[in-house]
C-alpha cells in the first residue's frame, strides 16, 4: 500500500486517540489543504489520508487537533493548553512507497516517527 496514512495513541490513557481531528496540508510550493477528518475509535484515519496516487514527492504537514480531544476527555488543562495542535512535518521522497505517519501524545508531550 501507498499513501499516507496515520494514526494517534494517547499515551497518557494507554488507548487509541479516538475522534481527534486532522487537517494533511502540502507545503510545496506553498501551505495547501489536502484534506481533513478524525480518527475512528481505533485512532486511525479510516483509510489512507492521501490516495497512493495523489501522493508527490515534496513536503507535507499533517496537524493534529489535541487540545479538545484532551477537554472533552474531562481532562483538566490549563488555558491556554501546553499543546493545543500538534503540526508534524515531513518529507516524501519517493511518492511509490508507504508513508504512515503515527503521533503519540499526552496532555504535555508528543513523539512522532516513520512507521510501517
Amino acid at each position: 500500500m501507498a499513501g499516507i496514512t496515520t494514526h494517534v495513541l494517547d499515551t497518557s490513557a494507554g488507548t487509541p486517540g479516538r475522534g481527534i481531528g486532522w487537517t494533511l496540508y502540502r507545503l510545496d510550493p506553498e501551505r495547501r489543504e489536502l484534506a481533513a477528518g478524525r480518527t475512528n475509535d481505533d485512532g486511525r484515519a479510516d483509510g489512507p489520508i492521501l490516495a497512493a496516487d495523489a501522493l508527490e514527492a515534496g513536503r507535507y504537514e499533517i496537524v493534529f487537533a489535541v487540545g479538545p480531544y484532551f477537554r472533552d476527555r474531562g481532562i483538566e488543562l490549563p488555558e491556554p493548553t501546553f499543546l493545543s495542535d500538534v503540526p508534524v512535518r515531513f518529507g516524501v521522497a519517493d511518492p511509490t512507497q508507504h508513508y504512515h505517519v503515527p503521533l503519540l501524545v499526552s496532555p504535555y508531550g508528543y513523539a512522532t516517527y516513520r512507521g510501517s
